[in-house]
């Protein structure tokens, strides 16, 4: 009978324990929060997104289908997916209808070629808003972006972040208005 009234306590305890941290868990700071005019745009994604890792996330956000396939097409989104920690700079599909078609055509056709592209929107580790204030990244294809500004005015190189701090699985990823060439 000891045994039983134990195992019930032990039992009664563990629950309330998880109970009681759920419950009264500290709410996430404002920094946390996605920031940015385009931000309303892709709010019907943003919680199907978080516990997805950042590959297949972009694929679920209509506004970056163009990334999606860019993705699939240099054959990157696995790669994304099974990273650690990532920051990617992810253009909206009017970034990339920006590149003059016969080029964007050139672009997608050239694995190599894109391949080095979405390179230079990628760098190691999870960057919050206040990491890119003038601040100076290497992606993963080994060119350096320039980040400036702070709070909710962030650019990087010449793109604007339209809405960003945006969390996945394995990535913050931050929503840019232009394609970043490699210099």
């Amino acid at each position: 009978m000891k045994r039983l009234l134990l195992a019930a306590a032990m039992t009664l305890t563990a629950t309330m324990t998880t109970t009681s941290a759920s419950a009264f868990s500290p709410a996430p700071s404002p920094d946390a929060s996605p920031f940015g005019p385009a931000c309303s745009a892709i709010e019907s994604s943003l919680a199907g997104i978080a516990e997805q890792p950042v590959g297949t996330a972009v694929s679920e956000v209509s506004e970056l289908s163009t990334l999606a396939d860019a993705l699939e097409q240099a054959g990157l989104a696995d790669k994304l997916n099974s990273a650690e920690e990532l920051t990617v700079f992810a253009p909206t599909n009017e970034a990339f209808e920006a590149i003059p078609q016969e080029t964007r055509d050139k672009l997608m056709a050239d694995k190599q070629q894109l391949t080095e592209v979405l390179n230079n929107h990628v760098v190691e580790g999870k960057n919050e808003p206040a990491d890119l204030e003038d601040a100076t990244l290497t992606t993963l294809g080994g060119s350096e972006l320039t980040a400036k500004g702070s709070g909710e005015d962030l650019t990087v190189n010449d793109a604007k972040v339209v809405c960003g701090n945006v969390p996945t699985k394995n990535a913050t990823v931050y929503v840019i208005d232009k394609v970043l060439m490699p210099q």
